[in-house]
């Protein structure tokens, strides 16, 4: 019989090694009654600074039922983590003639590639970008010498927008792939940690290794994967797709695929692909986003706000998340919060500029830095037009580039400027809707209520950010198809996730749905 105990509470220089002591005390069992003790999340409780505590959940089984004591027993429950896990489908009745297409290589194109893999579907895997040792030395030189390629960049290629950035995955979504998400980042290198912190990253430089090790395993699967190969358009026939045109970098032609599936996975930043896909009259519509700035602080200041300065040092690198209604009506909220970070530039095309954060697995760079973020409604876009999110995105982040000078410097001010309208702060404050400017000014005052010294005089304020999440939703039904048959859209791009474990998680169900309807022919595809 397998027990859950939830709420373990023990203090911050307890190593987690006494955990099955102390769940033994508590439960007055023999600590040998315990077998597969195994630690299911772990949490930082710091309502109460100075004292602050870690709070567990554990897991164990015993080959008997236990007389639980009546103070803990609405803390101990039995559980069958078997039936938590669900498997895939069994193959459906239609026969798939070719190998199902893959277009994107973030999480939900990869976990929906892997998938497919394991199942025997020989995915074909297209992505724009390069594999991951060209990215990296894409980004490295934009950062170096300013020098942009559309294609490779922080947000294209292997990997993702993800990539380079926390490496965040935790979610607020309630599914039960998350678990398996996490499992198969934990086998590719992530660390064990990250299957039971409550605020699981994984950092940008060991992301980079793990998002391999994936591909490598849906090689093994026999999955395909094309690098530095764009998808140039679908090729219809009476409604349902029939192939796809490729273009491989440096290509005098097209190349044609003959597929029966596709499984869209494009991100939220292929702006030229909704075009084309709207184009090809795939259903869309219009999606409200959001659009700020990144605010950096000390991460000492952070720390000691959140944990209080006895604590300070003992703990890993403080997080926050903060949000207020301003009056005029806007929402403000802390969004993608970069403990040990720094401020990165992510553009994709010259002339325009938007920022992201990025953080390694130490989060050690002593800065701090959140988006914060303003709510940007459809109404906003001042069109009807389905891609109006996109041109809204494109004309601030054109505003920030030239106010930034012209060469991908993001514009920055100081605190102090920005809440007081000084002029330094034009730059940023130009780079931004007027509301928005409006509402994330009112609320850095009760931020700092919540927060003591997050109006920090000295604090840095850099614009913009404006690709929190995709302007578009791509129309899906309820089997994960859209209105052109074969095409499966899925993922952050598509409008259905939001950070890295939900879009994977999307992507195994994309993956799901064809299989739960595709069976494979005898021979190999």
């Amino acid at each position: 019989m397998r027990y859950r105990f939830k709420g373990i509470k023990t203090n911050i220089d307890v190593p987690m090694s006494e955990l099955p002591d102390i769940a033994a005390a508590k439960l007055r069992i023999p600590v040998s009654v315990m077998k597969n003790f195994e630690v299911r999340r772990k949490s930082v409780d710091s309502r109460k600074k100075p004292y602050i505590q870690y709070v567990y959940t554990v897991d164990f089984d015993a080959d008997r039922k236990l007389r639980i004591p009546k103070k803990l027993s609405a803390d101990i429950s039995t559980v069958d983590v078997e039936s938590e896990r669900l498997l895939p489908p069994s193959p459906g009745s239609s026969l798939l003639g070719h190998r199902p297409v893959v277009v994107g290589m973030g999480p939900a194109g990869l976990f929906a590639a892997l998938e497919l893999a394991k199942s025997g579907y020989r995915p074909l895997v297209l992505e724009r970008g390069p594999a991951m040792e060209g990215r990296i030395e894409a980004v490295e030189r934009f950062r170096k010498d300013r020098i942009l390629d559309p294609e490779a960049n922080m947000l294209f290629g292997e990997g993702g927008a993800g990539t380079f950035s926390d490496g965040k995955i935790g979610t607020g979504i309630k599914d039960s792939l998350i678990r398996d998400v996490l499992r198969e980042f934990r086998d590719a290198g992530a660390g064990d940690d990250i299957m039971y912190l409550a605020k699981p990253h994984i950092g940008t430089d060991v992301l980079r290794e793990v998002i391999v090790n994936i591909r490598k395993k849906i090689e093994i699967f026999g999955g395909e994967i094309l690098f530095d190969t764009k998808l140039e358009s679908l090729v219809l026939k009476d409604g349902r797709l029939k192939a796809v045109d490729i273009v491989r970098k440096n290509a005098s032609a097209a190349e044609r695929v003959t597929t029966d599936v596709l499984i869209l996975a494009i991100g939220h930043s292929a702006r030229d692909t909704f075009s084309m896909i709207y184009a090809s009259g795939l259903n869309m519509q219009q999606k409200p986003f959001s659009i700020g700035v990144r605010m950096e602080h000390p991460q000492a200041l952070i720390d000691e706000a959140q944990y209080g300065r006895e604590n300070a040092c003992k703990l890993p690198p403080a997080d926050y998340r903060i949000n207020h209604k301003a009056s005029n009506g806007r929402g403000v909220y802390s969004f993608c919060m970069c403990p040990g970070g720094e401020v990165v530039v992510c553009s994709t095309k010259d002339g325009e500029l938007c920022v992201n954060g990025m953080s390694n697995r130490k989060r050690d760079s002593g800065t701090a830095n959140s988006g914060i973020l303003c709510d940007v409604r459809t109404e906003d876009f001042g069109s009807d037009d389905v891609l109006a999110g996109v041109r809204f995105q494109e004309k601030y982040e054109r505003l920030a580039f030239v106010n930034g000078g012209g060469d991908f410097t993001a514009p920055a001010c100081s605190m102090e400027d920005f809440l007081s309208e000084a002029p330094g702060a034009a730059k940023v404050t130009d780079s931004l809707p007027d509301f928005a400017a409006e509402a994330i000014r009112e609320a850095v005052p009760e931020f700092a209520r919540r927060i003591h010294g997050y109006d920090d005089p000295a604090a840095v304020v850099t614009a913009v950010e404006t690709r929190s999440s995709s302007p578009v939703r791509i129309i899906r039904d309820e089997s994960g198809e859209s209105n052109i048959k074969g095409v499966y859209p899925a993922g952050e791009g598509a409008g259905y996730a939001g950070g890295i474990t939900s879009a994977a998680c999307d992507g195994i169900r994309a993956a799901w749905h064809i299989i739960e309807k595709y069976r494979l022919p005898q021979q190999d595809l």
